[in-house]
């Protein structure tokens, strides 16, 4: 059925997913990068209950004989785990958002946290051990530098620098520690065309809806003149897009890019937009860092939000919501200096 929504587009399925309890991880040693489950028992519709099922288990293991009783990881510990016993830090709580920061912490080594896999921290193509931590004017260039990039070349990225990146997204910060995030890498220009084909097709049919004077009534009637301003502000653009790819090959929604990475979230994440989007940040400045370009594909996530079917397109389950779809691949633009942003006053509260 479809569904008039405030947000610009249509609903193609019918409102509200079930959750199957579970909490999807990283497998990485796949030729393509895709989610391996965590099984979580929880109450039907109970999303919060996997993200409390989450935290209580607590896996921070402690050898004493190596503990220098330094209380350190008591001290930067948010679920208070730990505590000083008889000179040395023991475990004592009943929770724990396995954050690492023990770990982290710990100057003798004397902690480890078992949902923690070290594996995580090392990278295929890079040696993070071998520089120095970035000072901050090399961070804020880089960040300066940092555009979206719509020309690319055709060569394929290396799959070791796709698993390198997921590895680095992983590093962003997760509300309550959930990391639910999902990651599904696209490595190949076929890849990259399957969704981008399903994403036009979404699209044709919306131009086609957005066509009909009677639907954009009934749009301005009973769904806030979706339709409507779907007409005015995109019917244009995505009509010569596709004109375009349909009579000249150029692709005006990947740009030619070789490959992509959508960001998502399962269930169970107490804030899964905010974890995804922060885990494509460090995606797009890895890839500069890199020199690769990235772009992010807002199309894309309408498609998936409003039109489920084409996650089946590319395994991603639906359960799942994708936050962020990111083109990447080597760039055929550069750049000669940055180009600076709109002036903002921020609000200054005493």
């Amino acid at each position: 059925m479809w569904y008039f929504t405030q947000v610009g587009v249509f609903r193609l399925t019918p409102r509200g997913m079930g959750s199957d309890g579970v909490m999807p991880g990283i497998d990485v040693r796949r030729d393509v990068v895709q989610t391996s489950p965590m099984r979580v028992v929880l109450p039907d519709g109970d999303a919060p209950a996997v993200e409390e099922a989450v935290r209580r288990n607590v896996d921070t293991r402690i050898d004493p004989g190596l503990c220098s009783g330094c209380g350190e990881c008591v001290l930067v510990c948010p679920s208070r785990t730990l505590s000083m016993l008889d000179g040395v830090a023991a475990v004592t709580g009943t929770e724990s958002l396995g954050c690492g920061h023990c770990v982290a912490v710990c100057p003798s080594g004397a902690i480890t946290v078992e949902s923690i896999d070290p594996g995580m921290a090392r990278l295929a193509t890079i040696d993070p051990l071998s520089l120095d931590r970035a000072a901050p004017g090399a961070l804020v260039r880089l960040m300066q530098d940092r555009r979206s990039c719509r020309r690319f070349r055709p060569d394929p990225v290396d799959r070791r620098v796709l698993e390198d990146l997921v590895r680095i997204a992983t590093l962003a910060p997760s509300g309550t520690n959930s990391q639910a995030w999902t990651f599904t890498v696209l490595p190949t220009r076929d890849a990259v065309m399957k969704l981008g084909n399903a994403v036009g097709g979404f699209f044709r049919n919306l131009n086609r809806m957005a066509e009909k004077p009677h639907l954009r009534l009934l749009s301005r009637l009973f769904g806030g003149d979706a339709l409507g301003r779907y007409r005015r502000e995109y019917y244009e653009s995505v009509k010569e897009g596709l004109r375009e790819y349909d009579e000249e090959g150029r692709d005006r929604l990947f740009h030619g890019a070789t490959a992509a990475i959508l960001i998502g979230s399962g269930p169970g994440a107490s804030c899964p937009a905010e974890d995804a989007l922060l885990a494509a940040d460090h995606v797009l400045l890895a890839c500069e860092a890199m020199g690769l370009g990235t772009c992010l594909i807002g199309f894309a996530i309408e498609a998936f939000r409003h039109a489920p079917q084409i996650k089946d397109v590319v395994g991603v389950p639906r359960r799942e919501r994708v936050y962020a779809v990111i083109a990447l691949g080597h760039p055929a633009e550069s750049w000669c200096r940055p180009a600076g942003r709109r002036r903002v006053e921020p609000r200054w509260v005493e």
